[in-house]
């Protein structure tokens, strides 16, 4: 069989837990069910310094957007400025105030963004068993409303790969995983707890931007990659979110069956783990490498896109 068959992924993971219906049929938000008020208050116990970090990339900038590919980078447009209003455009309101307005067009999983539990699928289904035919115009099941009525606030980890690995960022696909996590989380003194929401730097994001890699036909990214032992790890550990400087928070081609975005099936589709992407934790990281404090409170919501496959973010870690 090829990689493109049908039949590979549930092949693959005929083996791999499942979640469904383990917060009932009709729950659309998945691991976040972990996060409880006891993780909240794990989360804020980890606050040692009381200094914020906003984790959200950059969009619509002058440079471009790093972007999947099939995707393009948001698009910025003024609407109203002072030019508009001295050529006649707008005229100032009642009292003399004027103003600027602008919109910004682009896909909703462009830049730092948060993915719905439907995003993706297999077998004609979705998280927790919905049809896959429920996506048909929008997205009637598992959303990226319900996450973001939701919130996602916890205890979250910190683990910086590149600087693990002493590289500034992980090459084109390169790959580890909940081994090498674990390893890295011990160099840095860190632990990671039962329901931890983990948080992982390749340094990707900042490489593409600097232009030191780039995007192309053949894009492979550096990430996480499938294995069984992976996935059980997450599933025992109740993992309930993690995000990544990737665009697709994992390798992108599965390095021995040559499958394309597996732990979206595996993670996101059977266990109900939530994905964020595209993070900015360049920052966060640099000041972790010198305080050694690598874990702390996360508080993030994607914006409520009316049946939306995904929302943009802009998480913020408290240290």
């Amino acid at each position: 069989m090829s990689p493109t068959d049908k039949r590979l992924l549930s092949q693959l993971l005929a083996d791999a837990p499942r979640n469904w219906g383990k917060w009932g049929p009709d729950d659309e938000v998945g691991a976040l069910n972990y996060l409880t008020g006891d993780e909240i208050g794990l989360g804020v116990a980890a606050i040692r310094r009381r200094r914020p970090f906003t984790l959200g990339a950059p969009v619509a900038t002058a440079a471009g957007d790093p972007v999947f590919p099939g995707r393009w980078a948001a698009r910025h447009y003024m609407v109203a400025d002072k030019a508009g209003f001295e050529a006649g455009h707008w005229r100032p309101l009642p009292g003399g105030l004027e103003f600027a307005d602008d919109y910004v067009s682009g896909f909703a999983q462009a830049g730092t963004h948060c993915d719905a539990l439907g995003h993706m699928w297999f077998d004609d289904m979705l998280w927790n068993g919905y049809p896959a035919a429920s996506t048909n115009g929008g997205m009637t099941k598992a959303g990226i409303e319900p996450i973001a009525r939701r919130g996602v606030v916890g205890r979250a980890v910190l683990l910086d790969l590149a600087r693990f690995r002493g590289k500034s960022f992980l090459r084109r696909a390169e790959t580890f995983d909940h081994r090498d996590l674990l390893e890295c989380a011990r160099a840095q003194a860190v632990e990671i707890k039962q329901r931890s929401i983990l948080m992982l730097r390749t340094g990707w994001l900042g490489a593409l931007i600097r232009g030191e890699a780039r995007i192309e036909d053949n894009y492979w990214e550096p990430g996480l990659t499938y294995s069984l032992e992976l996935v059980l790890w997450f599933a025992e550990r109740q993992i309930p979110c993690f995000l990544t400087d990737t665009l697709a928070n994992e390798t992108t081609f599965e390095p021995n069956s040559g499958l394309m975005l597996v732990l979206h099936a595996a993670l996101m589709r059977n266990l109900g783990v939530v994905f964020t992407e595209m993070a900015s934790l360049d920052e966060l990281a640099a000041d972790c490498a010198e305080d050694r404090q690598y874990d702390g409170l996360y508080v993030a919501s994607p914006v409520q896109v009316s049946r939306g496959t995904g929302g943009a973010i802009n998480p913020v870690f408290i240290k």
